[in-house]
């Protein structure tokens, strides 16, 4: 097959899936008033796969299938291959102007991730790889969109999976057949699942022997019997692209992610009671994620960096030494996520041939990034002033009478026109202070993994050995037999 058009996408999105949103049942999510601007936004990789400008970073010559196909399912082989698909992840972001589509990235890094578990598992026994593979095969041949299914919805989280009072808050095994496997639970936190073609489920955690049931990975189309969606209507109140630029036109949906007694036949199984093997494959898929999430990162806090400058240009205040102090802070804060996130390609390793990014540079990126976003959302808003959240709407812009008042009284620094500056203003609300900005707020924390989880990764990940034996060498400790004598670097 070729690479699909943003229509066929679109089309395809129209095959009967089972979409809730706001209690109401949609029938077609690329023609639903609200729901179709996530579709749309979404088709934003087949747009750029068509664009000239793009299409040298967005399509790649496979060198398996020998024909282009898209770059997200391009296999990692070395730190080159991941440095383009930072590049592609952050361009596409920018595009869409900070809005990430996320229905192919997510869905390759669990592909990868799921390649590199089914190798290991190979050598157990295990006959999962080859089926990895063939699925591979058909979302790249097929030119498909993927959301990934992880965070299962976890009930007390004091208990393990299988002592769970209500065993359908983790996503399990209920009946194997003979052709397959038959699952129930629900996934919740899932990105744009309801504009995916398939959904790629992963554990959440790692499992115990009892939790056998509970170990288990596969694959379903979007419209498969007994799978629903509730989507979330969180942010979809802006509608006036004058009062939110960003929100107003574009949409990120999530959902929680339902399996009311899920077929799932056997090609489309990838782990199936292997518990030891859960919380590995968890692990090397959040290392994938953890890496396209920081190289998304950057067109936001390009965005929060541009509309601070420019509100300090607009209110007369950019010489200040405060100010300029806050821009500086941007500045770095940008770089260093940056930074990070091409160093953590650099310093990648191989794991069953395929090349997954330094864990502790990816781990270090999401962690800095996320540890100081509301600082930095606080520099913005500090420059931009009380204009974000007092300033009138664009009804009252649209009233002449009162827009002869505002075009009075909000005429910016060095003659800027009131509407320039009540747009600098409405995008630095948009990005901070609506629904969209405490969406972003919380996302900074807990999308991709909770910054706990960011500090656990890079311990478990680290051989402190070496650094205690260098602290004793410097120190004049006599050092064990059989101590590391060297510190590793990069």
């Amino acid at each position: 097959m070729t690479l699909r058009t943003a229509e066929a996408y679109l089309r395809g999105l129209r095959d009967g899936r089972v979409v809730y949103f706001r209690g109401e049942r949609v029938p077609d999510v690329t023609a639903h008033p609200f729901l179709r601007l996530g579709a749309e936004h979404t088709a934003l990789d087949f747009h750029l796969a068509e664009d000239a400008a793009y299409r040298d970073l967005v399509v790649v010559e496979d060198p398996d299938a020998r024909r282009p196909i898209s770059r997200y399912f391009l296999i990692p082989r070395n730190a080159g291959d991941l440095l383009a698909r930072h590049r592609l992840i952050e361009t596409v972001t920018r595009a869409g102007q900070s809005f990430v589509p996320l229905v192919k990235e997510i869905g390759t890094d669990a592909l990868f991730a799921l390649m590199i578990v089914g190798a290991h598992l190979e050598r157990a026994g295990a006959s999962y790889l080859e089926r990895v593979r063939r699925f591979y095969a058909h979302c790249r041949d097929g030119d498909l969109t993927m959301a990934g299914a992880q965070t299962d919805v976890k009930g007390d989280r004091t208990l393990r999976p299988h002592q769970q009072p209500n065993p359908d808050a983790y996503v399990h095994v209920v009946e194997e057949r003979g052709d397959g496997v038959v699952v129930r639970g629900a996934k919740a936190h899932t990105t744009n699942a309801v504009f995916a073609d398939e959904i790629i489920v992963l554990p959440t955690r790692a499992m115990g022997p009892e939790d056998r049931a509970f170990a288990v990975a596969f694959a379903v189309p979007a419209n498969a019997r007994g799978l629903r969606f509730i989507a979330s209507p969180r942010g979809f109140s802006a509608r006036s692209v004058f009062d939110n630029p960003l929100s107003a036109p574009r949409k990120t949906v999530e959902s929680l992610t339902i399996f009311d007694d899920v077929f799932v036949p056997w090609e489309r199984v990838f782990l199936n009671g292997e518990w030891q093997a859960a919380g590995a494959l968890a692990k090397i898929f959040v290392e994938f994620h953890r890496f396209t999430a920081i190289s998304y990162k950057p067109p936001l806090l390009e965005l929060l960096l541009g509309a601070a400058a420019l509100m300090a240009e607009y209110n007369g205040i950019a010489a200040a030494g405060h100010v300029r102090d806050k821009l500086a802070q941007l500045v770095m804060y940008l770089e260093t996520v940056r930074g990070l996130t091409k160093a953590a390609a650099q310093g990648c390793r191989l794991r069953e041939g395929i090349a997954v990014p330094d864990v502790a540079l990816t781990n270090a990126a999401k962690y800095y990034f996320a540890w100081h976003y509301h600082e930095m959302v606080r520099a913005v808003q500090d420059i931009a002033g009380g204009l974000v959240v007092t300033a009138p709407m664009e009804e009252d812009w649209q009233n002449p009478e009162t827009r002869r008042d505002m075009e009075r009284f909000f005429t910016g620094s060095g003659g800027v026109s009131a509407e320039d500056r009540l747009r600098a203003a409405n995008l630095v609300r948009d990005l901070t202070a609506s629904d969209l900005g405490g969406y972003l707020e919380v996302l900074a924390i807990h999308a991709e993994g909770s910054l706990e989880t960011q500090k656990l990764t890079v311990l478990m990940d680290t051989d402190l050995e070496p650094y205690k034996a260098y602290a004793k060498r410097v120190a004049g400790i006599a050092a064990e037999a059989g101590t590391p004598a060297r510190v590793p670097h990069g």
